[in-house]
């Protein structure tokens, strides 16, 4: 994937898109040159927002498509409107992602439709009906993964299942789509907190705590790893680069 002709550039679909660390990863596409399309399931208006300042400094550069990757046939919708849109796909970033705790007894359907839906059925499913085209443009897809796929986090059994799931979707992805396209990942650690207050000040800090470098991460700290993952990486599939300010290397 080249960035090098501005008149022909490369079209990014990324999932999440209107808010927080997506936004932040559509941004930084943008910036390298790249067009993307801002997917979005609630926010909207958001969307819109983005792609608004986005056309701003780059005309006919962003677009927006909405829809619940959770639901069975919603990704196939996605990404036929992406490619109408912009007549092709080169990458996929799958970020989209429900997150909110699960404690063994409280595991019901809508959790599972919620959380596996978000978090895997939507990556495959969108990652499949797109898998012809960014093979033919020779492209990549990035899944936002987490550290807690390979050590689970307490009270969140299912989300960590669920990501568990994406880090061997991305493995299997890539050698189902090689030689033509790759496909990594990226796990965040500790970088935007719910907004919902799912954790204390206390745990928070004690996550904090525990990374090698006693800070809390940035979104564009995942941005940038994405923007290396779909252009900079040309010799690297099958790989979920943590990260996480080295927390995992001693949970």
């Amino acid at each position: 994937m080249t960035l090098s002709d501005p008149t022909n550039a490369p079209v990014i679909l990324i999932t999440g898109a209107a808010r927080r660390v997506g936004a932040e990863i559509a941004r930084q596409l943008h910036a390298a040159g790249a067009r993307v399309v801002l997917h979005y399931r609630n926010s909207g208006d958001e969307a819109e927002g983005l792609s608004a300042d986005l056309n701003a400094l780059r005309r006919q550069s962003a677009f927006t498509v909405g829809g619940d990757l959770g639901r069975f046939g919603v990704t196939e919708e996605v990404a036929a409107a992406a490619l109408a849109c912009c007549g092709r796909i080169d990458g996929l970033v799958n970020n989209a992602s429900s997150f909110f705790p699960t404690p063994i007894g409280s595991i019901d359907r809508a959790a599972w439709d919620d959380l596996m839906g978000s978090n895997l059925m939507g990556p495959l499913f969108l990652s499949q009906a797109l898998a012809p085209e960014i093979r033919r443009q020779h492209g990549a897809v990035v899944n936002i993964v987490d550290i807690h796929a390979e050590r689970p986090l307490q009270r969140y059994p299912l989300y960590s299942a669920a990501k568990a799931g994406l880090a061997g979707l991305t493995r299997a992805l890539a050698i189902e789509l090689a030689p033509e396209a790759r496909v990594n990942g990226v796990s965040p650690g500790p970088i935007d907190w719910p907004e919902d207050e799912q954790f204390t000040a206390e745990e928070r800090q004690q996550i904090i705590d525990h990374t090698l470098l006693k800070r809390v991460g940035s979104a564009a700290d995942i941005a940038r790893t994405v923007r290396f993952l779909m252009f900079d990486a040309p010799y690297i599939t099958g790989q979920i680069i943590a990260v996480d300010g080295g927390r995992s290397a001693h949970l």
